[in-house]
């Protein structure tokens, strides 16, 4: 790629905004096309069964997506999602959530990227959703550039 990529800080401004600060994703890793992201378990994200919530789950599988995507593009772009499909297959009741997230391809303004979730203790991690995101690139805000 001849292009500057987006630096890895531009991941950790956007993060720090609106809800996925509020709720506490963290930044584990990024590189170009590929972003992980943590979040700890904490009363509030939580539904009635004491497991992370689907609608937090996705959130982050979302956001991790979108960093992935944004990850790979050039300097003064950003993914934002046009689409997005989560599987849940298992309840998400570790004391962390991990999302790791890829690019599969990138084409004109479209990317697809896969996440991979899981919930983690102190001994395991389990798979508990997966998911498929389509991103469109615009142009960023002026604030970030």
């Amino acid at each position: 790629m001849s292009a500057e990529l987006n630096p890895p800080s531009l991941a950790e401004a956007v993060n720090a905004k609106g809800f996925t600060g509020a709720a506490g994703f963290r930044i584990v890793a990024v590189e170009p096309g590929r972003a992980e992201l943590a979040l700890t378990r904490r009363d509030d994200l939580l539904q009635f069964f004491g497991h992370f919530h689907g609608g937090v789950i996705s959130a982050l599988a979302d956001h991790a997506a979108g960093m992935a995507v944004t990850s790979a593009l050039p300097k003064g772009r950003i993914g934002v999602t046009v689409e997005i499909k989560v599987n849940f297959l298992s309840p998400a009741d570790g004391n962390e959530l991990i999302a790791r997230a890829k690019t599969l391809k990138m084409s004109g303004s479209i990317g697809v990227a896969t996440v991979e979730v899981f919930s983690k203790n102190e001994a395991s991690e389990t798979l508990c959703a997966f998911c498929t995101a389509t991103m469109r690139a615009l142009d960023l805000s002026a604030e970030f550039r």
